[in-house]
């Protein structure tokens, strides 16, 4: 495997938005109250004393939406002025991007991945269970003030569905041609709602990179990216096309990330249960840093175990205790 250096961190589980892959319609989800939820200064201290020193150098900001956090552009400028800090990113819906994008820029945050599951407005409302108030021209709005702020390159994900955006593939991948955007096609993955969209609710990476090869060319990418997004680009674009394939070709072997919730929970893998350890509880019960550290390092020494050998078993009878917007994507 890959050196695991690559830490997602999710700053609250909330969302102004139920996409349906995410928070699926008719869920209840209970929610981590105020308290429960790391403070800044505890997640400051787990960085700098915990991952850090055991090799944890990137850092991605996620949710729910993690511009609903309190506070974020102040949580930025502290993460980013850590001199160990080599990569910090956010991934957002960007509903609350443009009036935020230039000073979460000012505050160091250098590389932003943007949700965008639809170039029309009335499927992307249906995506993110809108109830009625269209929400696409924010989050067009909020792109184009990201770009402007200087996020550059600025990612694109999309989750495709069969039967509801998966025929704008190449209207999504036009994006990429004239702009220095780098759009990521994702199958979607059955975390906490695996009846949703039936036997097969994705669509493999395969099928979308010859429907637009077919139409524009395509090549492999030299561009790489801190993920596991298998990179390509349209000849002559300025962005490129990554696809993120964890339903129809295994990438455990890439794998270099672990995920922290906004509750303190560690998780080693998104897709097994086994390992995790709550890290906020322990701190909070005075337990030290330096046995902290030492717990994270045997969670790095059995990830491999975990990612290869329990991949399909580390959840009870396949069902996992929390969905998408809970763990931190």
């Amino acid at each position: 495997m890959n050196p695991v250096d690559y830490l997602r961190i999710s700053l609250i589980d909330r969302c102004n938005f139920r996409c349906l892959y995410c928070m699926p319609e008719g869920s209840e989800l209970d929610y981590v109250l105020q308290q429960q939820l790391l403070t800044h200064s505890e997640l400051l201290t787990l960085l700098r004393e915990v991952f850090i020193p055991v090799g944890f150098t990137k850092f991605r900001l996620t949710g729910g939406e993690p511009l609903l956090r309190p506070g974020v552009v102040d949580l930025v400028r502290s993460i980013a002025s850590i001199p160990e800090t080599r990569d910090l990113s956010m991934t957002t819906n960007g509903f609350l991007l443009a009036g935020m994008a230039e000073n979460l820029y000012n505050a160091g945050l250098r590389r932003i991945n943007i949700s965008l599951d639809s170039l029309e407005p009335e499927t992307f409302d249906k995506i993110i269970g809108s109830r009625g108030r269209s929400r696409w021209m924010q989050v067009w709005e909020g792109i184009q003030a990201a770009y402007q702020a200087g996020f550059d390159p600025l990612k694109l994900n999309v989750v495709v569905i069969p039967g509801v955006n998966d025929g704008e593939i190449l209207d999504l991948a036009e994006l990429t041609i004239n702009r220095n955007w780098h759009v990521r096609f994702i199958e979607f993955m059955p975390i906490g709602n695996g009846d949703l969209f039936g036997d097969k609710g994705w669509v493999a990476s395969a099928d979308l990179r010859q429907q637009i090869s077919e139409k524009y060319g395509l090549a492999e990418s030299g561009i790489r990216g801190n993920g596991p997004a298998d990179v390509f680009q349209i000849p002559g674009a300025k962005g490129t096309l990554g696809f993120i394939s964890q339903m129809s070709e295994c990438f455990c072997d890439r794998c270099n990330r672990m995920r922290l919730s906004a509750d303190g929970w560690l998780r080693p893998c998104l897709l097994n249960e086994t390992g995790q350890i709550d890290l906020k509880t322990a701190l909070r019960n005075g337990v030290s840093t330096v046995e902290l550290r030492d717990r994270v390092r045997h969670i790095l020494e059995i990830k491999p175990e975990i990612n290869f050998k329990q991949r399909d078993s580390g959840t009870t009878q396949g069902n996992y205790s929390r969905t998408m917007s809970q763990i931190g994507g």
